[in-house]
C-alpha cells in the first residue's frame, strides 16, 4: 500500500502483506557481499527451510539444532534483529512459534519491546511458550 508523504510515494510497512512482503526484506537486506538477486532470494528462503526443519521435529522428533542456529544466524545478520523477526514471525507457521522463540531465546535476538507484526501483539509474543525438548537440547550445546 502507498502511502503520500508530501509529494513523494511511499510503501507502508506497518502491517506486513504479501503485496509488501518482499519490497520490505529488500528495504532491510544488508550484505555487502551480495552481487545478485539469487544471493537475496537465498537469504530469504531461509524460512523456508526453518519451516522444513521445524515440520520434520515436530513429525519424527528429530532436531537438527545447528543446522538451525546456522540459518537463523544468518538470517538476522543479514536482515537486523527488527526486521528479521517480521519477517519470520509473518511467514511462519502459528504451531512453530514456540520452536522459533526457543531458538530466539537462545540466541539472545527475542525481541523485547518491539512488536515482532501488528497482528502480533506483544503480549502474546510473550505468552508464547517455549518447547522443554529444545531447551534441554540446547543447554547441552
Amino acid at each position: 500500500m502507498l502511502v503520500e508523504k508530501g509529494s513523494q510515494y511511499t510503501m507502508d510497512f506497518s502491517v506486513l502483506n504479501t503485496q509488501n512482503y518482499v519490497m520490505y526484506a529488500m528495504r532491510n537486506y544488508d550484505n555487502p557481499q551480495c552481487v545478485g538477486m539469487s544471493e537475496f532470494t537465498e537469504d530469504l528462503h531461509r524460512i523456508k527451510y526453518l519451516k522444513r526443519l521445524f515440520r520434520r521435529f515436530l513429525d519424527t522428533g528429530e532436531l537438527k539444532e545447528r543446522l538451525i542456529l546456522n540459518h537463523l544466524i544468518t538470517f538476522y545478520n543479514v536482515f537486523g534483529i527488527e526486521a528479521a523477526t517480521r519477517l519470520i514471525f509473518y511467514r511462519m507457521n502459528e504451531e512453530y512459534y514456540p520452536l522459533v522463540k526457543t531458538f530466539l531465546v537462545f540466541l539472545n535476538l527475542f525481541p523485547e519491546g518491539v512488536e515482532a507484526e501488528a497482528e502480533i501483539k506483544e503480549a502474546d509474543l510473550i505468552s508464547i511458550s517455549l518447547n522443554e525438548n529444545i531447551i534441554s537440547t540446547l543447554r547441552s550445546i
